[in-house]
This record gives structure tokens, C-alpha cells and sequence, in this order.
């Protein structure tokens, strides 16, 4: 099915169920993109189908939406089944299924993936999970120790199917598809279509709906590009050093919901900034006041959702800066388009967190443009800024306005309170001020102390911490729970390689995530001595990854990784290290919890299974 040119549908218009349709709105997604309005219809219908299109044209809603409609919550049992190629993608749409099911009840939604404990997924699964998404990896091993059932398996997706083919899964693939129950549908998704895997789409889609859908790829070349990597909770603080110090004119911010742009609104307003809010809520009259004062410059930045900023046309607009990654390419290309208007120069900051650099990647394929990494301005620099600013706007007092009545005013405090003119302009800079300090405190912008340089584009090194003073005592035994994963049992490990070797936390990280295939997120707590560090991992790591750590090297010498004992920590200046052993701490009970002891041949069995598929992966 060759794609048209695009009509004014809403997702209201294509018969999705309306528990479904409610978080749809409440996303924020109003119209919905080429591959969603077209593959909809045809899932809903129960149509098998094969989609041809790029990362970021919104794929994830074109199939997670029909097929959630047709979730019977009353079951537990696994009726859909959604493939991804890794454990980033599989964790994206999982979390996207969670939210679109949000007014489902009784759905639950599981990702399941490679370097996550068996113990919280065998858990989870013996619950029920209506939808699962997993890598074909670690769904082909729930499926074979008989904990993943397809019995009653409704729909499978498989998601980036030329990217498994690149990876080395296609056979896993075509082993799952073997082993679902005949009738079920199935969705194949694919940017490009290799002869492996039309095959594959030929051997099991029944008569599918096929859906090609071409990105768009013009962006305006008099618009730079750019973006930070920053976490939701820092975002504020980045756009708020980003409006200090960049020449804006008019701005346009773009979030995903109507309550967000509100939000938002309101605590720029209370730092500062002309801002209002634009959303679908704000009747059509308000809406163009809105607009008018933008364009008259008695308002600098309006915070918008997509679909109402459909059709804005203000010059005066230089700056466009996406607060929240958009859902798809295109609505990337439609935003940063409100800049750059009439021959004129636009900038568009994009904010992306760790888990959106998909999407990054994703846009800057489809425009054909790079998007240059950018350094957040220092304090020192925001300092700078403020001062010149304020500097300028005396100038200009002095320059357009009637002084004389103040000017009386200083001389008479002059002659009787014998003040200088210095010290009176002081006094009433400091008074014009207000509660805002005109410099800015370091301690008041977090995110300069939790992000490094834009530049490390890849270094996401979330529930890592260096702990690099030597003052401090012997490191404790207990490792510390991982914040986000605290049901994952940690043990802390101690490495024979410290300061002295100049080791840095980036350097363990990834020696451990690269040798382990170990997620950054599951690494633990980190402390760098003088001669050895400690790192806290999983506790249940099979003994074959243990082994693959203990020849790793990082920072040019072996890791020779072994568990910690404070016992085994000599005390000197620094304290010195004795021969490590691997063998478990005296009194550890390993899969001891609250609720009574783990079957620790079961667990013993996990482990070796992952350590064999980890071991076939490798080969591939």
C-alpha cells in the first residue's frame, strides 16, 4: 500500500477503543503520523501486516495501540508478544505499551532482556504479563526453561527486523515464530527490506496489509542544530542557563502535554521570563491574543504542544527548543520549522535523556543533517551575561529617560547623609534587584554538577558514584541498592586496579558493560582507592562471566575481580591489598530474602543459561 499525501485525520477518527484513545490525548497526540493512520485500521481489522519505515515515524503507537485494544485484562496469560533487537528499543516500547495501557485495567505490560537478573523476571512472569517485549535472546530462554507460554499468544511484533537480521537473531526469530500458535497475527516492522527478511515475512504473514511509508528529509539549512543530553529533572535548569545567555528573540518550547506546557509556563514566569502557555485547551480567542502578543514582542517564549503551533507563523521567532524529544521525525521537522522563517537564521536545541538517543540518531538520519552536541553555559558565564546586561540597561536609562528627580535625590543624600555618588548607585542597584540575586549562586544549577561535557555523547553512567577521597575509611561489605532496580540483589566486588593506575569510574564501567554485556544502569556504586577500587554488580553473575572479568583489563592491567572482604584490606596511608580469592564470604546466603530461601538449583540453572547464550551471542 503505496503512502498519499497526508489528510487532517485525528486518532479519533480511526476506531481505537476509548481507554486507549484517553492516554493517547493525554500524550498529547492528537494527529496521528502517515504509518500510524494507515496501520491502525488494518491491525484493528486483524489484519497480518509488513511496515516498511524508518526509526522515528512513530511506529511503536502504530501497533502498540491496535493491539493493546485487543488485550482481554480478565487473563493473565501472554497474549502479546513484541521482539525488539536490544535491550534499549525493548525497555522504549515497553515503557511507551505502560503508558498507552494506562487506563487499561488490569494490563501489565514486562520487558524482558538480557542483563537483568533472572529473579525479577521469573518473578514478574509468575504473576502474568498480558504484554511482553523482550529480545529474542532472553525470550527464547523463558520460552525453552518453560516460564514465557505462547499458548494463548493473541499477536506477535517484531520490531526492526532487518536490525535483528544485522545482529545475528534472525534465526532466534524464525525459532519463536515456529513455536506460536497458528491464527495469531503478526506485524513485521522493518527500515529496508533484505532478501532474509521478506523471507521471512513471506513464510509466516497470512496475506499481509504492506504499508511503506518515505520520511521526510527537508530541514531548512539556515537552521543550526543542536543538542544536550540532560535528564527530566535537570531540564529546567537547562533551559533556564540556555535562555540566559543565548540572543533570543522570540522562542518557541515544545512538551508533549497540554499540563506541561502550564507547568512549564508558570515556573519560567516565576524565574524571570515573558512566558505563556498554548495548548488545546485555551479557547481560540486566547489562542490568537497569545499570538499576537508574541508577535508584538510583549511575550518572548511560548510553550506549545505540536498540533496547536500548526500554522504559526512568527518572524521574530529564533529560537525552537524541543523539551521533549518528539515522537516522531516528522513532528521534529515541523517544529524547527517555526524557525528560519523569511530568509532569516534559526537555532533548534533539542533535549534528549540517555534512553531518546534513538531518536536522535533516528532524526538526524531522516533530515540528512548532523545535530552538533552543545556545552551548557558555566555559571561564571551566565555571571557574565547578567552583568553586561545589567550594565547595558543603565546605559540606556541614561540615555531615554528623565532623571532629574533622582538625580536631586542623590545629591540631597550626598550632602546630608555623606554618602558618595558610588556608594549610593550601589545601594540602589542592589534595592533594583529585588529577590533575585543578580549573580548566580553555583549551588542553584544542579545540573552542572550531574552532567559532564556534551561531548560524551554515549556516557550514560546512571547509579554510578566515585568516591574518590582517601581520607575516608575501609569501604563496607554491604553493597548499596541500586535506586531504580531495588529488588535486584547487589554484591560489592573488589578490583585490583586503583588510583595509582589513574582508573577512572568510566573506565570500569565499561570494561565490565562491554566484557559482561552488562547494562550501565546495573552497575552499582563505585570507590576508587589508591591501589584497588570496589564495584557493586548483580549478585547472581554466572561464574563464566566471572571469569571473562578476571582476564579483562582496564586501564592496561587485568581487573582480576574478585568478591570484597573489608577482612582482607591491610590499614596504612592508603589501605593495601592482599591476594584476592573468588570464593563467597564466609556466611553469605545468596538467594536468602525476608520471604524464606531461593531454590538455588533453579538459580544456579539461570545463570548458566545466560552464560551459554551470552557465549552463542558472541560467536554470531
Amino acid at each position: 500500500m503505496a503512502h498519499s499525501e497526508p489528510t487532517e485525520i485525528k486518532f479519533s477518527d480511526l476506531g481505537l477503543p476509548e481507554s486507549i484513545l484517553q492516554s493517547v490525548l493525554e500524550l498529547g497526540y492528537e494527529q496521528p503520523s502517515p504509518i500510524q493512520a494507515e496501520s491502525i485500521p488494518a491491525l484493528l481489522s486483524g489484519r497480518d501486516l509488513l511496515g516498511q519505515a524508518q526509526t522515528g515515524t512513530g511506529k511503536t503507537a502504530a501497533f502498540a495501540l491496535p493491539m493493546l485494544s485487543q488485550i482481554d485484562p480478565t487473563r493473565r496469560d501472554t497474549q502479546l508478544l513484541i521482539l525488539a533487537p536490544t535491550r534499549e528499543l525493548a525497555i522504549q516500547v515497553a515503557e511507551a505499551c505502560q503508558q498507552y495501557a494506562k487506563h487499561l485495567r488490569g494490563v501489565s505490560v514486562l520487558p524482558i532482556y538480557g542483563g537483568q537478573s533472572y529473579t525479577i523476571q521469573l518473578k514478574q512472569l509468575s504473576r502474568g504479563a498480558q504484554v511482553v517485549v523482550g529480545t529474542p535472546g532472553r525470550v527464547m530462554d523463558h520460552m525453552r526453561r518453560n516460564t514465557l507460554s505462547l499458548d494463548n499468544l493473541k499477536a506477535l511484533v517484531l520490531d526492526e527486523a532487518d536490525e535483528m537480521l544485522r545482529m545475528g537473531f534472525i534465526d532466534d526469530v524464525k525459532w519463536v515464530l515456529e513455536q506460536s500458535p497458528p491464527g495469531r497475527q503478526i506485524a513485521l516492522f522493518s527500515a529496508t527490506m533484505p532478501r532474509e527478511v521478506k523471507k521471512v515475512a513471506d513464510s509466516h504473514l497470512a496475506d499481509p496489509v504492506h504499508i511503506k511509508i518515505a520520511s521526510k528529509t527537508a530541514t531548512a539549512a539556515n537552521i543550526q542544530q543542536r543538542y544536550w543530553i540532560v535528564r527530566g529533572t535537570h531540564k529546567l535548569d537547562a533551559i533556564t542557563r540556555i535562555l540566559e545567555i543565548e540572543e533570543t528573540d522570540g522562542v518557541i518550547v515544545f512538551v508533549r502535554t497540554k499540563t506541561a506546557t502550564v507547568e512549564l509556563a508558570d515556573k519560567l514566569s516565576a524565574r524571570g521570563f515573558r512566558s505563556d502557555a498554548l495548548n488545546g485547551d485555551i479557547p481560540q480567542a486566547n489562542r490568537e491574543k497569545i499570538i499576537d502578543r508574541l508577535r508584538g514582542g510583549k511575550l518572548d517564549i511560548l510553550i506549545a504542544t505540536d498540533v496547536v503551533a500548526r500554522g504559526l507563523d512568527v518572524e521574530r521567532i529564533s529560537h525552537v527548543i524541543n523539551y521533549d524529544v518528539p515522537h516522531d521525525t516528522e513532528s521534529y521537522i515541523h517544529r524547527i520549522g517555526r524557525t528560519g522563517r523569511a530568509g532569516r537564521s534559526g537555532q533548534a536545541i533539542l533535549f534528549v535523556a540517555p534512553r531518546e538517543k534513538r531518536m536522535l540518531y533516528a532524526i538526524e538520519r531522516a533530515t540528512n543533517q548532523p545535530i552538533t552536541a552543545m556545552d551548557l553555559p558555566s555559571v561564571a558565564d551566565i555571571n557574565r551575561s547578567r552583568v553586561d546586561r545589567f550594565k547595558q540597561s543603565i546605559v540606556a536609562a541614561v540615555a531615554s529617560e528623565n532623571l532629574d528627580l533622582f538625580s536631586q535625590i542623590i545629591a540631597e543624600l550626598q550632602h546630608d547623609e555623606e554618602l558618595s555618588a558610588e556608594q549610593i548607585a550601589a545601594a540602589a542597584a542592589f534595592m533594583a534587584q529585588g529577590d533575585t540575586a543578580l549573580l548566580l549562586d553555583e549551588k542553584e544549577l544542579k545540573a552542572e554538577r550531574a552532567h559532564g561535557p556534551a561531548k560524551q555523547r554515549d556516557a550514560d553512567f546512571d547509579n554510578v558514584r566515585s568516591n574518590r577521597a582517601s581520607a575516608k575509611p575501609v569501604p563496607a561489605a554491604q553493597a548499596t541498592p541500586l535506586t531504580d532496580f531495588p529488588d535486584v540483589e547487589m554484591r560489592r566486588f573488589r578490583i585490583e586496579v586503583g588510583r595509582r593506575n589513574q582508573v577512572k569510574p568510566g573506565n570500569i564501567v565499561g570494561a565490565i558493560a562491554n566484557e559482561a554485556e552488562l547494562e550501565s544502569k546495573y552497575i552499582g556504586e563505585i570507590e576508587i582507592r589508591d591501589d584497588y577500587s570496589t564495584v557493586d554488580l548483580p549478585a547472581d553473575m554466572p561464574k563464566e562471566i566471572m571469569a571473562i572479568l578476571k582476564r579483562a583489563r582496564v586501564a592496561g592491567r587485568p581487573m582480576e575481580i574478585g568478591y570484597y572482604s573489608p577482612e582482607d584490606v591491610v590499614a596504612s596511608d592508603e589501605h593495601v591489598s592482599r591476594p584476592r580469592s573468588t570464593k563467597s564470604a564466609p556466611g553469605k546466603k545468596r538467594y536468602e530474602s525476608k520471604k524464606g530461601k531461593h531454590d538455588n538449583s533453579k538459580k544456579r540453572k539461570a545463570t548458566s543459561d545466560y552464560a551459554k547464550r551470552k557465549r552463542s551471542e558472541r560467536k554470531r
